[in-house]
C-alpha cells in the first residue's frame, strides 16, 4: 500500500530558469513535507540530472531559452522509452497546454500558481507515479518468481529423464497411425508390427494383453513380457506406456518405457 512516507520521500526535480519561481516552489514544497526537492534554472542540465536520478516527478517550465521544456520532454524519452514520462508542465500560455500533453506531459499548472492547486496537483501526479513503479515492480519479481519455479520444474523434469533413463532400457514412442517412431527396440514385435527375430521367440499371450492395453488406448504398468531366445535362454521384460494427447485432448499415440528384470540361462 502506498503511505505518506512514500510519497514525502518521493525526488521531485523543479525545472525553471526564472530564480523566484523555484524558491517559490521549492518553500511549498519543503512546507508541506516533501523531503528529496531538487531544482535547477539550466535547462541543458535535466536530461543528465534525470539519468542519474530518475525523479518520480519533474516540474517543468516550458517557455525557456535555448532549450524549452517542449525540447526538454523530447530528450527525456531517450531514458523513458515507451514509459510514462513524470512531468508537470509549468506554464502562463493556455495555447501551450494541449500541445504540452500531446508531448507527452502528465498534467499542466498555470502561472501565477494558485498554492492550493499546486500542491493538489502535485500529490496527485505523485501518487498515480509511485502506484505505477510499484505494479511495476511486483510484476518483475512476479516474472523473477515464474522464471525460478520454471528452471526448478525444468531441473526436475531433467532429473527424471536422467533416473528413467538410467531404469529403462528401451524407450519407446509410438505415432497417431501406431507405428512406432523410436529407433531399435522389440516393441514392434510384441505389437505385431514386425516379426520377431528368428533367434527369439516371444509369449504370445503376454504379446497380446499389451495390444489390447494400446488398442483400448489405455495406461499400463510393468506388463510382464517373456521371449525364450535361440540358445535356450530366456528373458523378462516390463513394459509400461501411456497414451499422447495433444491441447485438443485427441490421442496422437503412445510412449513408454521397458526394462529387463530377468535373464536366464539355456535349459540343460
Amino acid at each position: 500500500m502506498l503511505t505518506d512516507t512514500d510519497l514525502l520521500n518521493a525526488k521531485i526535480l523543479i525545472v525553471d530558469d526564472e530564480p523566484t519561481h523555484v524558491h517559490l516552489l521549492e518553500r511549498l514544497l519543503h512546507d508541506a513535507g516533501y523531503l528529496n526537492v531538487a531544482a535547477t534554472t539550466d535547462p541543458q542540465q535535466v536530461g543528465a540530472l534525470y539519468g542519474e536520478h530518475r525523479y518520480d516527478l519533474i516540474l517543468l517550465d516550458l517557455q525557456m531559452p535555448v532549450l524549452d521544456g517542449f525540447g526538454i520532454m523530447d530528450a527525456l524519452r531517450a531514458y523513458a522509452g515507451d514509459g510514462v514520462l513524470p512531468v508537470i508542465a509549468l506554464t502562463a500560455q493556455p495555447a501551450h497546454r494541449l500541445r504540452a500533453l500531446q508531448a507527452g506531459a502528465r498534467d499542466f499548472i498555470s502561472k501565477p500558481f494558485d498554492m492550493v492547486e499546486v500542491r493538489i496537483r502535485i500529490r496527485h501526479m505523485l501518487e498515480v507515479r509511485l502506484l505505477y513503479k510499484m505494479l511495476e515492480a511486483q510484476n518483475l519479481a512476479l516474472e523473477r518468481i515464474v522464471q525460478q519455479r520454471t528452471a526448478a520444474l525444468q531441473a526436475s523434469d531433467a532429473r527424471y529423464r536422467s533416473l528413467t533413463e538410467l531404469a529403462a532400457d528401451w524407450h519407446w514412442e509410438q505415432d497417431e497411425t501406431g507405428a512406432v517412431t523410436t529407433g531399435y527396440c522389440p516393441v514392434p514385435e510384441i505389437l505385431g508390427q514386425r516379426d520377431g527375430a528368428a533367434s527369439a521367440a516371444w509369449d504370445s499371450a503376454e504379446c497380446q494383453a499389451v495390444r489390447d492395453k494400446v488398442v483400448a488406448r489405455q495406461p499400463f504398468l510393468d506388463l510382464p513380457v517373456h521371449r525364450l531366445l535361440a540358445d535356450g535362454s530366456h528373458q523378462q521384460f516390463r513394459i509400461s506406456g501411456e497414451p499422447r494427447f495433444d491441447r485438443s485432448c485427441r490421442i496422437t499415440g503412445y510412449r513408454g518405457v521397458a526394462t529387463e528384470v530377468l535373464t536366464g540361462s539355456p535349459t540343460a
